[in-house]
């Protein structure tokens, strides 16, 4: 690609840095975890858009020893001269003047993700401090900020016979709750975006601990729905893939389906995870329930059969990443989470609905085995409603709409109250005894745990060890789960420090990851850590968690008398101790289950509770050496 002359004029500003600083949530969407990482997106979303105009071909970055992060590109470089309006460096304008950038003249980008300009001057003003370096016509500029403000004029510091821009910052701490950036929770961004944007490589190191990733895939989109299907069994080998493009909208799409029972809809909008969806999902949705209940008509699939197939029934399996690039995006806010353009609608289901049926011709037997999947997953909601019912009535007529084992709390309130779920009946029965009545509910777990990866939701529904889970936390499963309706805060798995209740945990989470999602991603999960050995020596006693704290336990105690009960079971705990260790908000020890990746957690939990066993060895052999547990 020729380039084309970048420089001061191409910075249009729309005036006004108002007080970002006073209302950050506004730009970056909160002052949490959520809103810190979104600095860096801003900051990256910008060297991707010289990707995307054709200039750069490598994006470096570095979570820092010190807390910073460097994003270095090799794009053009921010232009430097001086800008007419503004009377300052144009490098200066763009860190420090909202609403300033080249996304506003229609020429020096044709496609951006930050269009509404605030992303680098918004990062200036709420970090410590702010450098940016740029290598351009070869020259080495530089310049430093503090809170918005330009602590230096913007200096030549050397000589380069590169090209790009370096930008280093500092969030502030008086700003944001947290300023620890996560190295996994970044990662998941920067893999989509070296995803979307085929043939940049992305360069990720976390210099505190020298985690590394390096991301780089030539085969697009395509080789992002290979990468979410990894491990999972497929209904056909090749993904489909359809582009196509109206005026200013370029998309395109890829799907692939697997013998699973959970839906995988990725979608973007000028590099920009909408992960509310939008017009651009709309379409695709609308044009494959067209496409496949036309293909089931014409070769007579149902014959007899009065069965009406669903979109739900058509998407069960189904991975798909759907990109969108257009010159005007509209969204719903400034994280820009939803697409509300209209005209995309139309274009991606008038052309996917024509591809798909060209796709269908061409390959009789996928469409067969696409169609045949859909008409089980439609039988399945059919069985499903009528679990569902049954539930219902269950719910109303039984044990005044809760299940029998389990031991209420006495508070209505659910933002104070917890339930654990407990691995037997013996360590539930102590649990019941020792807990607080007030705010702590109880239900134990017995038998074997159905592993909800094999199963589709009416399996689910009329099991009767997971009935009893969803009827006590009264906020339903799958698409009719609503976390508001959540009867407790907290859902604390309790099981033993063992291998089985390692493998009780991850049924559980199995569980809650493929129908109570929300659950997790509103952080009400956790685990419950019981210790694994009691030390006394007289009146001295200590509950210790690893054999080498035990050890170190037992020299601090030192001499004679010495007893040291290890712990097989929860089962062996009588109530007291149950609520000292495991109880006790102010003594337990809990783990909060996040969920940074989901793709990631999707694929991990594909591995460890799927058919296929050699992705689980090869997973187990690398990842051994992290976890301890008492066998």
């Amino acid at each position: 690609m020729t380039e084309q002359n970048y420089n001061a004029g191409n910075i249009k500003v729309l005036k006004g840095l108002d007080a970002v600083r006073k209302r950050p949530a506004m730009y970056i969407g909160g002052t949490s975890e959520r809103g810190l990482h979104h600095l860096v997106y801003e900051v990256v979303d910008n060297s991707i858009d010289e990707a995307l105009a054709g200039y750069c071909d490598t994006i470096v970055v570095i979570i820092n020893k010190d807390g910073s992060v460097t994003v270095d590109d090799n794009g053009r470089g921010i232009p430097v001269e001086m800008h007419k309006e503004e009377n300052m460096p144009a490098v200066q304008v763009v860190m420090t003047v909202l609403h300033a950038g080249g996304k506003f003249d229609n020429k020096s980008y044709k496609v951006s993700g930050g269009l509404h300009g605030v992303g680098v001057s918004v990062v200036n003003a709420l970090s410590d401090f702010l450098d940016v370096t740029i290598h351009k016509d070869g020259k080495i500029y530089n310049q430093t900020y503090s809170k918005g403000i330009p602590t230096k004029e913007l200096t030549v510091i050397g000589d380069t016979d590169r090209k790009g821009t370096i930008v280093t910052f500092l969030p502030d701490p008086t700003i944001f709750e947290t300023t620890e950036f996560s190295f996994d929770y970044l990662a998941v961004r920067l893999r989509e975006l070296a995803f979307l944007n085929k043939g940049i490589r992305i360069v990720f190191r976390d210099a505190r601990n020298e985690r590394t990733h390096d991301f780089k895939y030539d085969g697009g989109i395509v080789s992002f729905v290979k990468y979410l299907n990894e491990n999972k069994k497929l209904v056909y080998s090749e993904p489909v893939y359809i582009e196509g493009s109206k005026d200013d909208i370029e998309f395109e799409v890829s799907l692939l389906y697997n013998e699973g029972y959970q839906e995988q809809l990725y979608t973007f909008a000028n590099n920009i995870n909408t992960i509310e969806g939008g017009t651009h999902l709309s379409g695709f949705k609308s044009a494959l329930t067209r496409a496949v209940n036309t293909y089931i008509k014409n070769e007579n699939l149902l014959k007899n059969d009065k069965l009406n197939l669903q979109g739900n029934d058509i998407r069960e399996g189904l991975t798909t990443v759907l990109s969108v690039k257009l010159g005007n995006p509209q969204f719903e806010g400034q994280t820009k989470t939803k697409l509300q353009n209209s005209e995309v609608e139309g274009v991606i289901n008038s052309i996917v609905y024509e591809k798909l049926m060209e796709y269908f011709e061409e390959h009789p037997a996928e469409a067969k085995n696409i169609s045949n999947k859909a008409i089980l997953g439609a039988r399945s909601r059919e069985a499903a409603r009528k679990a569902r019912e049954l539930t219902r009535r269950k719910s109303v007529l039984e044990s005044g709409s809760l299940p029998g084992k389990l031991a209420d709390c006495s508070i209505s309130d659910p933002t104070l109250s917890e339930i654990f779920l407990v691995e037997g009946d013996s360590a539930g029965g102590s649990a019941k005894m020792g807990r607080d009545r007030t705010f702590q509910a109880i239900l134990p777990l017995w038998g074997k745990m159905l592993n909800t990866e094999k199963s589709r939701i009416d399996k689910v529904l009329i099991n009767d060890k997971i009935q009893p889970i969803i009827l006590a936390l009264g906020a339903g499963i799958g698409e009719e789960f609503d976390v508001t309706k959540l009867r407790y805060d907290k859902i604390i798995i309790m099981a033993d420090a063992d291998v089985d209740g390692q493998h009780i945990a991850t049924l559980l989470l199995t569980f809650f990851f493929r129908y109570m999602r929300p659950l997790v991603e509103t952080g009400h999960v956790y685990i419950a850590r019981p210790p694994l050995f009691l030390v006394q020596r007289g009146k001295q006693k200590k509950y210790v968690y690893s054999e080498s704290e035990r050890d170190k336990i037992i020299a601090e105690f030192g001499g004679t008398g010495l007893h040291v009960q290890r712990y097989k079971g929860l089962g062996e705990m009588n109530a007291d101790q149950l609520w000292e260790t495991t109880l006790d908000p102010e003594r337990r020890i809990l783990t909060a289950v996040k969920l940074d990746d989901a793709i990631e957690a999707d694929r991990i939990f594909t591995v460890l509770m799927g058919d296929d066993v050699e992705p689980r060895r090869k997973f187990i052999e690398e990842n051994a050496k992290y976890v301890s547990v008492d066998v």
